[in-house]
């Protein structure tokens, strides 16, 4: 894949930033602005999986969510963030968002952006193309049917993220096609691993100084990182980070970019 070239940096104007919302909590850390995303200009992003990511300036993040919604954990991730004035994207897988549709719901009316994960999180690398191409589709489904009551596999946010980050040209290709961006990231936390909130805080800070800005994956299934969330977004605000937040490119048709 080629890196950002002009045709793609002519489309920043299509991933206008607008301003966030205000926060009633002067000392919040707040959401600095938010950023549509076009799948055309932006097909993949997150250089730990392609050469391209998100036109980000130094400071600037973008918190994702995986392998929700699981509400034990879940709802405190949500508290964390409501108490920041911060607003995130989550990737959910479709059997759990089949379960708890009004956790879907409720994070869709916070705010937050909806993306796809597949059905039941199997490493679609291992499948055949049209296995795989039905635990996207059944995922997307299911989380369409939880957000508005129709089972479509048209995503309304056409955000979508490989379990595992591993994928076959093929799929990749498929979703490109369907006009959906595929997602990896810049750093994560590592939070699949057992370790404390203290030791994961301390790996995902370390890890961000050295990166400077990024999409950061994180997992809303995880109870260690919901405990961890609260001093990560503290450590943010005071370490001047700012966080952007994702909407796809129809949903923001506004042309000029604001911080």
């Amino acid at each position: 894949m080629k890196t950002l070239g002009a045709a793609a940096l002519a489309s920043v104007a299509g991933m206008a930033a607008a301003q966030a919302s205000q926060c009633p909590r002067e000392d919040a850390l707040g959401t600095s602005r938010v950023l549509a995303v076009d799948p055309a200009a932006y097909p993949r992003v997150g250089l730990k999986s392609f050469p391209q990511t998100l036109p980000l300036v130094d400071h600037e993040v973008v918190l994702t969510f995986d392998d929700g919604p699981w509400p034990a954990t879940t709802q405190k991730v949500l508290a964390a963030l409501e108490h920041q004035c911060v607003h995130a994207t989550f990737f959910m897988i479709g059997k759990p968002a089949s379960e708890h549709p009004e956790l879907v719901r409720r994070i869709a009316a916070l705010g937050h952006t909806v993306g796809h994960h597949t059905w039941t999180h199997h490493n679609l690398k291992y499948l055949k193309p049209d296995a795989a191409d039905g635990e996207i589709d059944k995922g997307i489904a299911a989380v369409e049917t939880a957000l508005h009551g129709i089972a479509t596999s048209t995503p309304t946010t056409p955000f979508f993220r490989f379990p595992y980050f591993e994928m076959a040209p093929k799929t990749l290709e498929k979703l490109q096609s369907r006009g959906i961006a595929v997602f990896g990231a810049d750093l994560w936390a590592s939070d699949w691993n057992p370790m404390t909130p203290e030791q994961q805080l301390k790996l995902l800070t370390d890890r961000l100084n050295l990166a400077g800005k990024g999409i950061i994956l994180l997992h809303d299934s995880r109870a260690q990182t919901a405990v961890m969330l609260p001093a990560f977004l503290r450590y943010l605000r005071d370490n001047h980070y700012r966080v952007v937040h994702l909407v796809p490119a129809a949903d923001n048709p506004a042309t000029v970019q604001t911080q």
